[in-house]
């Protein structure tokens, strides 16, 4: 009995030595660096094509050359035509458009007719420079809010006119008011008015007024002659009146004439307007009379635009007596 307490303790002993034996630290623990994996993204969808009536206007190559526009923000189609001296449905016609409403900041558009361009003289040395327009640059608009294209006219000489989509009837812009009828009888040329020529243009002075606004090519973008109510003016060079109405906010009661594919002159704030739009006209030709609308007071705002840039008269006309 001694002997089997004996054997019993010396197992015991030697089972405490051996988990005596064992390591009680921790056994430790990989420490993995886990990255954070990216989300994928899907490739960013495909940008649209263009239009067909902007892919074939003209080429991005073409913006800041002569005869090519870049439309700026808030230009419509029909600012953009009185700024060049031409019409909106011309525009559309020239540059294949398929919604003349829908113009993208950004488009290049031909402004002057396809054979222009290639057939336009050089100007002489004797008128200002003029250089092409530099990209990026943005032709003032006569227009300080945006405007819509207005319904089409009727032709006059019972030729075919070109369709042009518009816009549903609820979208239409109603037409521009009309301008004032132009008089009975023979129109009025003054022919003792002093004359200079440039470019092949013969020019006179548009009032007899004096200068109170010269031009800056900033704030001012021509000249305001000063005068009294229902004073004549005159057609600057000879032309044809491509705008006639007061619906251009800032110029009141407004004539543009077009001398050639490269100048046109400007006569706002008008009284009474003596011709009608689509109308040739003589240097000299009575067109208006001078008054204050759009203006706080009454004057005559001249402008000349080469181009569609705003250049100073000064340079083109003859000096004042």
């Amino acid at each position: 009995m001694r002997i089997a307490l004996l054997a019993l303790a010396l197992s015991a002993t030697a089972i405490l030595g051996a988990c005596s034996s064992v390591s009680l630290t921790p056994v430790p623990v990989e420490q993995k660096n886990f990255q954070r994996v990216p989300p994928v993204y899907a490739p960013p969808a495909t940008v649209a094509a263009a239009p067909a009536g902007i892919a074939t206007a003209a080429s991005a190559s073409l913006a800041g050359q002569p005869g090519y526009y870049t439309v700026q923000p808030g230009d419509t189609l029909r600012r953009i035509a009185l700024q060049f001296g031409t019409t909106w449905q011309n525009l559309a016609q020239w540059n294949n458009l398929s919604d003349p409403n829908v113009i993208e900041v950004g488009q290049v558009l031909r402004v002057v007719p396809p054979q222009a361009t290639t057939t336009a003289a050089p100007p002489a040395s004797s008128a200002p420079a003029a250089a092409p327009l530099p990209s990026g640059t943005t032709a003032q608009s006569f227009a300080v809010t945006p405007l819509a294209p207005v319904t089409p006219a009727k032709p006059t000489n019972g030729a075919p006119v070109a369709a042009v989509p518009v816009k549903p009837a609820s979208a239409a812009i109603p037409p521009a008011p009309v301008a004032s009828p132009a008089p009975s009888g023979p129109a009025v040329v003054a022919s003792n008015l002093a004359t200079a020529t440039h470019d092949g243009i013969v020019w006179s002075w548009p009032a007899s007024g004096k200068i109170i606004q010269g031009f800056n090519g900033t704030t001012s973008k021509g000249i305001d002659i000063a005068g009294n109510l229902g004073d004549p003016v005159y057609a600057a060079a000879a032309g044809r009146v491509v705008y006639a109405g007061s619906e251009l906010r800032g110029f009141g009661k407004l004539i543009i004439i077009k001398h050639n594919d490269d100048y046109i002159s400007v006569y706002a704030h008008n009284n009474v307007m003596l011709v009608k739009e689509n109308e040739t006209v003589k240097r000299g030709q009575k067109i208006a009379e001078m008054g204050s609308t759009d203006a706080p007071r009454v004057e005559l705002h001249f402008e000349i635009r080469l181009r569609g840039k705003s250049i100073d008269p000064i340079g083109l006309l003859p000096k004042q007596p």
